[in-house]
C-alpha cells in the first residue's frame, strides 16, 4: 500500500495563490504523479499531470494558472495555482501511477471566495 501526505489548501481570495505538495511513501512504481480536483456531485475532473520523462498535461482552463512539477527524488509532486477563480473550489486529489498501481490520495480542499 501507499500513503499519501498531500498539503497546502485552505481558503483564498479570487485572484490569490496556493501551492499544493503531494508525498508518497513508495516510489518503486511510479511513472508518472498528478493531480485531479472533485466537486460534490460532479465528476472527478484531471487537473494536472506530469510524468518522470517530463511529459506534463493540463486542463484547459488552468493552462497559464497552474504548474506542476515533480520531485522525482523526493517521492512529491506540486501544484503552483495562481489567479485563482471561484469555479477552482474543489477537493484537490493526488494520484501516482505507473506499470499495473495506481492510487489516490484523500485529498485537500481548495476554497476560493471573497
Amino acid at each position: 500500500q501507499v500513503q499519501f501526505v498531500e498539503s497546502g489548501g485552505g481558503l483564498v481570495q479570487p485572484g490569490g495563490s496556493l501551492k499544493l505538495s503531494c508525498a508518497v511513501s513508495r516510489s518503486d512504481f511510479i511513472f508518472g504523479m498528478g493531480w485531479y480536483r472533485q466537486v460534490p456531485g460532479k465528476l472527478r475532473e484531471q487537473v494536472a499531470l506530469v510524468t518522470i520523462t517530463d511529459v506534463v498535461d493540463y486542463i484547459d482552463s488552468v493552462k497559464a494558472r497552474f504548474t506542476i512539477s515533480l520531485n522525482s527524488a523526493k517521492n512529491m509532486v506540486f501544484l503552483q495555482m495562481n489567479d485563482l477563480k471561484p469555479e477552482d473550489t474543489a477537493n484537490y486529489l493526488c494520484t501516482a501511477w505507473g506499470g499495473n498501481e495506481e492510487y489516490w490520495g484523500q485529498g485537500t480542499q481548495v476554497t476560493v471566495s471573497s
